[in-house]
Order: structure tokens, then sequence, then C-alpha cells
């Protein structure tokens, strides 16, 4: 399938940014990762493309509140 999108300039201006910075990976393929980090078939990359965690070891589905490793408060 072939699209053509509107990006507004200051996110057309990041995805420049991120391209030039990771120039191992290109437009279609950060398109299409974020698209199924968005759709919930990975949602560690989401959290990572997001910047929240560098590797997601776990999804909300293998119960991560019950981990060994989580602080008790």
């Amino acid at each position: 399938m072939r699209a053509t999108i509107y990006l507004p300039d200051d996110l057309a201006q990041a995805v420049e940014a991120y391209l030039k910075d990771h120039p191992e990976t290109n437009l279609s393929a950060l398109v299409q990762e974020a698209l199924w980090a968005r759709l919930g078939r990975n949602p560690a990359a989401l959290l990572e493309l997001a910047g929240v965690v560098e590797k997601a070891a776990r999804s909300a589905r293998e119960g991560a509140e019950d981990h060994p490793y989580r602080r008790e408060r």
C-alpha cells in the first residue's frame, strides 16, 4: 500500500532529526514500526520509540505487577 500523509513542520523536523541520528533506518521502516506499535502488535516497541524505556522486559499482559523486581511501597 502506498499513502501520502501530511506532517506538520515541527513533526517533520523531528522525523528528519531522528533519521539523521539513526542512519540504519529509513522513513518507511520508522512509520511501519510506529504503526505496528500503535495498533497493539508491539507495545514494547511503542514505549521504546517514545523513549519511555530502552527495552521493555515485559508487557502488561505478562503481569508486570507480579514481577519479582517490583519495588514494594
